[in-house]
């Protein structure tokens, strides 16, 4: 909180702690479709699907999702990891890239980064 008050955006936002799907669906509930211009994914790996179609019911047309960590450490590409968050990244990503909803991209910093424009 401090630091979004030392950016000058502390009253635009809010905290809130506990499931995400939970608060996803509350905000939909409360706020309505297409309210957001932007969301951030970054949580449980074999969750993402689920939270990327809240954030899209959220995200305006237009707006962005990013989502964090999409090339795990290296291992979406190596054919031999098979750990659940690994295969559930790589289905994550092969989804998106045929997903008409939304412009999808990739942009290899830090541990993976895609940018999801909403169609």
């Amino acid at each position: 909180r401090r630091y979004w008050a030392t950016a000058g955006v502390a009253d635009r936002v809010e905290g809130r702690l506990g499931p995400a799907l939970e608060g996803l669906q509350q905000l939909l509930q409360q706020e309505g479709p297409g309210c957001f211009d932007f969301a951030f994914i970054d949580a449980d790996k074999r969750g993402y699907q689920a939270y990327f179609e809240l954030c899209l019911q959220l995200v305006r047309p237009g707006g962005c999702i990013a989502v964090d960590n999409v090339l795990f450490y290296g291992k979406v590409a190596d054919e031999a990891a098979a750990d659940k968050a690994t295969l559930a990244l790589r289905k994550f990503n092969a989804d998106l890239l045929v997903d008409e909803r939304v412009e999808f991209s990739i942009v290899p910093i830090g541990d993976g980064m895609a940018l999801c424009r909403k169609r």
